[in-house]
Parts: C-alpha cells; structure tokens; sequence
C-alpha cells in the first residue's frame, strides 16, 4: 500500500475522470490508471465501475472513500504534529525543487540573492516534478520552485497558492562540438543519416515542452531514441560523451557552450524554431490558508515580491 494511490482514488472520485485527475496529480494517464490498479489489486476488489462515463465508483470504492479520506486527514494531522516540535528549524526555509533546476538554476540564483537580500538558511529537496509539487500541497515545504509554460500549466488552485515569476529558461538542442567546431549531430538529420536521440522519460516537464516543439516542427525529423531519463544532468553527461543530440536548459550548459564542449544543434538556418522559453515561477500556499507559516520563508518571499514590481515598473533596468 502507498498512500500516492489513496491520494489517486481521492481524486479520482471527486473528477470521475482519470485524464483529469492524472492532470492534476502530475501524472501521465496510463501511470495513473496503473496506480489504481495497484490500490484494487491490495483491495482485492474492483474499486471503479470503468463501464460508465463519466466515471463512477463501484460499492467497494465507495466504501473505502471515506476510509481513504479519513487515513490521509491522520496521516496530515501526525505530519503537522511532528513539524510543531521542529522549533530550531523556523528560521530554515525548505524548497522543493525538481531535479533539472536545483542543479543549474537553483544554486546560481541563491548565490545572487545572498548579494541581495543577505544570508539565509535552505533546506533543497530534490525530485521530479510531481513529487516536488506533492511537497507544497502535503504541507511539507515553504516553497515550490518550478518551471512553468503556458502549455504545460502546474495544476495548483490559484485560490490557496500564489507565484512569483523569477526569470526565463531557455531549452534548446545541444550536441558535443567536433574537430571542427560543428556539432556532431544537427536536427533535422536525414532518412537514411537519423540523428541519435537523447530525450527524457515519459511524464518528464522538460520532456513534455520537447514534444510540443517537435510536433510543431513544420519540416520532417529524423531522430532515433537511443537514452532516456528524467534528468537533465544525465543527458548533458551524454552529450558530452558524443552519444548524441538532446534538449537542455541553457543555464545547465553555460560553461559547456563558453568553452565549446558543447553546441547548439538546431538547423543552421533555423536554430530558434527549436527553441522554447520558460518562465522560473516560485510558488507557496497563501498566508491565509497556510498550514505553517515561517518568518524567515515570509520575508524572503516580501522581498522578491518588491522586487519582482520594481523590475516590472522598469523593464530595462
């Protein structure tokens, strides 16, 4: 038994959907239906009528809801418990943050904003997107730092959860430069000459906007999936062996790209049609309806929000 999968039939029975509710778990559709799967097969018993739509639950499932929602509210009420002796940390502020930003973006907007706003302690807790979005709405982070795009929304209720934009992010097609300075492999390859293809794992953030570039790709791909994972720091390592192309964060590759270990390999002509910008958005649950609120977490938060205005109010300073 996971709790994830309570978490799961939760949803499921308040959307009726799987499609929506994988959305808003943060989730692909078919690692979802697998995860109640799972909770039926613990259960014994078929939990969900998949005879109908929209969606409804069988007697068992209905059954076990409230059971399922009395479980999670102990499970929260003994986390927030165990969070009230944690005194000597009030002055510690923990983010949640996936794995692709707390390696590049992460430690160089830190570094930045002690300049700035002066030393402050942080906790980072590294992890993909959906568990790190789990970290904010279970109550067990300050904040949440993410990437977000307009395509590719983070399903949070604007009413209980707030955001401040921090910056841009730029993803683009990376190869390891040869002899000559060009990149080894270059989009948009060839029938017989396909460029091999380092891409994330399914249900990966970054690798849901690389998919939406591809398919909007108005000339033909040639690209063959050899290496697949949800971190970005492991396809860069690939690149730069020569493995083949893959799609990074422009602040994971500063160094690479300054020295040419690495470079751009987009078509020659058109090296921003495979290019997409993404905003860094840092998001906590609003003062209140928060279950914990911190000093220290609420001043750094006053400061960036000033910050962010006086940057909007003067866009070219």
């Amino acid at each position: 038994m996971e709790t994830k999968w309570l978490e799961d039939f939760v949803s499921l029975a308040e959307t009726r959907s799987f499609s929506r509710s994988a959305q808003l778990r943060h989730v692909t559709q078919p690692a979802f239906s697998r995860r109640i799967q799972a909770l039926e097969a613990w259960a014994g018993i078929d939990l969900v009528d998949r005879s109908s739509y929209p969606t409804r639950l069988t007697s068992a499932g209905q059954t076990l809801l409230p059971q399922a929602l009395e479980i999670l509210g102990s499970l929260q009420a003994a986390r927030n418990l165990m969070r009230g002796h944690q005194t000597s940390s009030q002055d510690m502020i923990e983010f949640a943050v996936p794995h692709s930003l707390a390696f590049t973006f992460f430690p160089h907007w830190v570094m930045e904003l002690r300049q700035r706003f002066g030393a402050f302690k942080s906790r980072l807790v590294g992890m993909n997107v959906h568990d790190a979005v789990m970290q904010l709405t279970e109550g067990s982070c300050d904040l949440l730092l993410a990437y977000h795009h307009a395509s590719q929304p983070l399903q949070l209720n604007p009413q209980r959860y707030e955001h401040l934009s921090l910056g841009t992010e730029t993803l683009a097609p990376y190869a390891r430069a040869g002899s000559d300075g060009e990149p080894l492999f270059r989009l948009p390859g060839r029938q017989n000459d396909r460029v091999p293809y380092l891409g994330y794992a399914s249900g990966a953030y970054l690798g849901r906007m690389v998919d939406l570039l591809l398919k909007q790709s108005s000339d033909a791909l040639y690209l063959e999936p050899i290496y697949e994972t949800d971190m970005a720091e492991g396809l860069k390592a690939m690149a730069l062996e020569g493995h083949g192309l893959a799609f990074l964060p422009a602040s994971s590759v500063r160094k690479e790209v300054s020295v040419r270990r690495l470079v751009p390999a987009g078509p020659r002509q058109a090296q921003q049609a495979f290019e997409v910008t993404i905003e860094v958005w840092l998001y906590r649950e609003r003062p209140e309806v928060s279950r914990h609120n911190k000093p220290a977490a609420q001043a750094l938060w006053d400061f960036l929000k000033l910050d962010l205005q006086r940057r909007q109010a003067s866009p070219n300073s």
